[in-house]
């Protein structure tokens, strides 16, 4: 009885050992400590190596968050950041959420299966509040830190399904992002393109679908020059692509890019 009480005691000091240790470890590496997790149930296993920024389209963070949440929409992202910063997490960064719909990056055609998607609570018309930027660029710090994306791969919605979506708009801040290493960016391109350069190719050599190439101009102008358009790019936007790509090339080569 002895021996049976000291197992019985041993395995129950194990126990409480386990437990305190399961009280003090960190959070599982697919959810940031910043946010607060609400879960949505539109999702499944994948592998990420981007992160796609969206813009909810809506006036209120609760009536996007429950639409990320509804089963019967089938639509969610990872993370979802209100106008006042606050951070929402739906869908563990280890699964795949439904915020791509059907895309197309650099020969890639289900973003959904390689990205993090992140919701910005914006109605499409306003700019976006100085609140939340802080608190995506800190979301970003915290993503790049456990995932190392290269900066190539910070991506709008618009960029992978240009022929379909416009998010985010012309007036999101990609040059801020670009400063805190997040995002191409080329702050004094060259006077001109090399001669002979193609720039439907060089789109596409960027990552654009160029099946509607007017689609794919008028996307690279939202994100890269915070206007639209669709028409043939002038000898200055052809020399901005350019320089892209050679800031591509260079991240690519990038020490410990994955």
């Amino acid at each position: 009885m002895r021996t049976l009480s000291r197992v019985v005691a041993v395995r129950t000091l194990a126990l409480v050992l386990m437990a305190a240790l399961a009280a003090c470890a960190p959070l599982p590496s697919g959810r940031s400590e910043g946010a607060q997790w609400q879960p949505s149930p539109n999702h499944d296993q994948r592998r990420a190596n981007y992160i796609v920024l969206h813009q909810t389209s809506n006036d209120t963070v609760a009536r996007a968050l429950a639409t990320l949440t509804d089963a019967q929409r089938k639509v969610s992202a990872h993370y979802l950041i209100g106008r006042d910063g606050r951070v929402l997490q739906l869908v563990d960064e280890a699964a795949r959420a439904w915020h791509a719909g059907e895309s197309w990056w650099g020969g890639m055609t289900d973003l959904n299966s390689a990205s993090i998607g992140i919701e910005l609570d914006n109605n499409g018309e306003e700019a976006f509040a100085e609140a939340q930027i802080v608190a995506l660029l800190a979301l970003l710090d915290d993503l790049q830190a456990r995932h190392r994306f290269p900066p190539a791969n910070i991506l709008a919605h618009g960029d992978i399904a240009p022929t379909r979506k416009v998010d985010p708009s012309h007036r999101f801040p990609w040059r801020r992002l670009a400063q805190h290493g997040y995002g191409l960016w080329c702050e004094t391109p060259p006077p001109s393109a090399p001669v002979g350069f193609d720039a439907t190719l060089g789109l596409q050599a960027l990552g654009y679908d160029i099946n509607v190439t007017a689609a794919a101009r008028s996307a690279f102008r939202r994100h890269f020059l915070g206007s639209e358009g669709d028409a043939d790019l002038a000898p200055g936007e052809q020399a901005l692509l350019h320089c892209l790509l050679q800031g591509k090339m260079s991240d690519a080569r990038a020490p410990g890019v994955q």
